[in-house]
């Protein structure tokens, strides 16, 4: 027997614990819950008489300070038994989150229990060399896919016997060709066919006279 199973020795359910005399975690959950429940209503009705009790001291004040005074120790009473059930409230509600994380862990622990059995028996039928075999076998075959796609994406060379001093003049004679080609079809600007316009007359009367003046003034030195 594993030590799983002995841990869960005797865990049948709630029958067996019912043949016990004890109460099952859903039982036990399921009681507190009703507690909690009926001293929550207590609170609401104790805090009602509270209020009441204190607007009835108001009332009275001082025309009936007698009936005040007993209102007030109502009251004081009141909230004394209030403050034992929030005590008391915050034990059982500490109670049953203990409780409910006991039934959890609990819970967790047989499944993890079950789940490591269904290993174990899935594990029987298994033998380790052959599974180290079937890894072997699938390195090799991956090994041999990647060989053949390597094989594949590789270069074929196809047209390795040209002569690559060859190809490369053909491409500069069709380059040189190309450039003549544009050359040829560049138009240079016309040259305009009329005379350009001859010197006014008044100009060269300007002119005339300025060498009369130059010749003259030779002379005279």
């Amino acid at each position: 027997m594993s030590k799983i199973s002995k841990f869960f020795k005797g865990g049948g359910g709630s029958a067996a614990h019912k043949s016990r005399g004890g109460p099952t975690p859903q039982e036990a959950l399921a009681r507190l819950r009703e507690t909690e429940e009926m001293l929550s209503k207590k609170q609401e009705y104790l805090e009602t008489r509270i209020e009441r009790e204190l607007a009835a001291a108001r009332q009275h004040g001082t025309k009936n300070k007698r009936a005040a005074l007993q209102a007030l120790k109502r009251k004081k009473r009141y909230e004394k038994q209030l403050n034992q059930i929030d005590g008391t409230l915050s034990t059982i509600e500490f109670q049953r989150e203990a409780l409910e994380n006991s039934h959890t862990n609990t819970e967790v622990l047989r499944n993890m229990g079950y789940a490591a059995q269904a290993m174990k028996k899935v594990h029987e039928n298994m033998d380790l060399n052959k599974i180290d075999d079937l890894m072997q076998d699938i390195t090799d075959q991956q090994n041999v896919a990647q060989e053949i796609s390597e094989a594949i994406s590789s270069r074929a060379g196809f047209g390795d016997e040209f002569d690559e001093d060859e190809l490369m003049a053909e491409l500069e004679e069709l380059e040189q060709e190309e450039m003549n080609k544009r050359m040829a079809d560049v138009r240079l600007p016309s040259v305009p066919s009329t005379s350009l316009p001859s010197r006014p007359a008044s100009t060269r009367k300007r002119v005339e006279d300025e060498d009369d003046m130059k010749h003259l003034a030779s002379w005279a030195s």
